[in-house]
């Protein structure tokens, strides 16, 4: 079976981005295949690179990223909610006149139609967080 994940929560502050790793994880075990993980509203800062939790706290912008790097994920971050999080990819730093960018490896920047395409190309979409 093949799924799209959409995360609406950050990595702090819910259990959805907990859930919504472990979840892709066990599908990813029972050979499913996850066509796209989508991140919107505050599950943006799940791409993040500039957290540093407590050293006895999970990095959960780093496990996303190196589940996606081992499974070839498409990691999907919404432009507009990153954007009002401060949130940019080198390309859409410069296009704003920014020095910098904060985009870890493995997530990219993108509209919402990768959602929807998600939703069409996959037998099930699974949403965590309001």
């Amino acid at each position: 079976m093949k799924y799209t994940i959409m995360i609406n929560e950050g990595p702090y502050q819910h259990q959805s981005a907990d859930s919504a790793l472990q979840f892709t994880r066990a599908l990813l075990e029972k050979g499913h295949e996850v066509f796209r993980v989508f991140f919107y509203h505050d599950g943006v800062n799940n791409g993040t690179r500039l957290s540093v939790p407590p050293g006895d706290d999970r990095l959960i912008q780093k496990e996303w990223s190196e589940l996606a790097k081992e499974h070839e994920l498409d990691l999907v971050i919404c432009i507009a909610a990153a954007q009002r999080r401060g949130l940019m990819d080198a390309d859409e730093a410069k296009r704003q006149g920014l020095d910098a960018d904060n985009i870890i490896e493995g997530f990219r920047i993108s509209g919402l139609g990768q959602l929807i395409e998600g939703g069409i190309q996959s037998d099930r979409t699974i949403v965590f967080g309001d």
